[in-house]
């Protein structure tokens, strides 16, 4: 069979989102165009390819493209409507930028998502996604459940859920789009839907926000007990200044965590600051906390004792939390371990766009 043919237009816009840092990798048989055709026009690919990371103005972009500002203004407000770019405050009014696939649009296509487009997508992981899920620093940081942490221990904002959930001053959740689109093929998990919590500095901020259901602070703190109940990883963006969202991952569907499932990658997810540790005079060697496991990190030693695979283990807390005789505790890595997490946007986009041999300064 003849594979389809797409418009230059999507090759361009392709080739833009694969300089961004995140990456956007080719295949062979042109999956991500494929991907690109069911979500933009061939003249809404041709504008969002000349976007910048840096939020412009319809008349700034303009100037620098050519075109008229109002005509420009009105397909940008498209785009943003369905999620596909930035919008945002800058010099000189309403400004418009460009928005990785991963972590960026295809997370606001909760929508659209149908079983084709679900079914493109899991083809599409599986051929191109290894090549830049492996890449540091890593899309996604492990945060620990609150309650498993001990009091002891120094945690820093950026390290803690429930300190990220405190701060915020609006407080929302959606569904998951990774389930979302395993049960659209099929091959639904059973893990909750509606746990993906997504944070603001302005009060009020989700009250009419479509998809989006607000909850108050008391809510957004039981969605996160929830999730951890449910045996979910809490993960965030990988930078300190990080305060928009927390996902709460498994590795049957969640597009980052399946690469440590399906594809024995070990580093697809920055490790917390924190590791599990056993008690052996409490352990009772009953397994119930390998059980909750995601990662593989715990099993019996030849004494019969549980034992922590140190590579393995995310710090998480799951384990944790699903010990009943308190054999288990989260501990603070070495320091000499704990990779830095980079301090804002910017700084993990200029590693990571270094690590993958782009130019940064080629997209802002």
């Amino acid at each position: 069979m003849t594979a389809p043919q797409y418009a230059d237009e999507y090759r361009r816009l392709a080739a833009r989102l694969d300089a961004l840092p995140n990456g956007f990798p080719s295949t062979p048989d042109g999956l991500e165009l494929a991907l690109l055709a069911r979500l933009f026009t061939p003249e809404e690919a041709a504008l969002a390819a000349q976007l910048r990371l840096t939020l412009e103005t319809p008349a700034a972009l303009a100037a620098r493209i050519g075109g008229d500002a109002r005509a420009l203004r009105d397909t940008l407000k498209s785009l943003a409507n369905r999620g596909l770019i930035e919008v945002g405050r800058a010099p000189g009014g309403l400004g418009f930028a460009l928005m990785p696939f991963v972590v960026g649009f295809y997370e606001n296509q909760n929508t659209r998502l149908d079983a084709e487009l679900a079914r493109l997508i899991e083809v599409y992981f599986k051929k191109a996604f290894p090549s830049v899920l492996n890449v540091e620093p890593q899309f996604h940081r492990v945060i620990p459940i609150g309650e498993t942490i001990p009091v002891a221990i120094d945690v820093q904002p950026f390290e803690s859920a429930t300190a990220i959930v405190d701060q915020a001053k609006a407080w929302g959740v959606i569904e998951c789009i990774c389930r979302k689109q395993k049960a659209l093929i099929g091959e639904a998990c059973g893990h909750p839907l509606e746990v993906c919590m997504i944070f603001s500095s302005v009060p009020g901020a989700f009250d009419h926000a479509g998809e989006v259901r607000a909850l108050t602070h008391e809510e957004a703190l039981a969605t996160l007990r929830l999730a951890a109940e449910a045996g979910l990883v809490h993960t965030v963006g990988n930078r300190q200044d990080h305060t928009t969202y927390i996902c709460n991952c498994c590795t049957c569907s969640c597009g980052i965590l399946r690469g440590v499932a399906e594809l024995g990658m070990a580093n697809v997810v920055a490790r917390a600051a924190f590791e599990s540790v056993v008690d052996a005079a409490l352990c009772t060697s009953c397994e119930a906390c390998a059980a909750w496991c995601q990662f593989d990190a715990l099993a019996l030693d030849e004494d019969g004792i549980m034992a922590v695979n140190r590579q393995r283990c995310v710090g998480c807390g799951q384990c944790v939390l699903h010990c009943d005789q308190g054999a288990l505790s989260l501990a603070r890595r070495p320091e000499h371990e704990i990779k830095p997490v980079p301090a804002t946007l910017h700084d993990w986009q200029a590693q990571r766009a270094e690590a993958r041999g782009h130019d940064l300064a080629d997209v802002l």
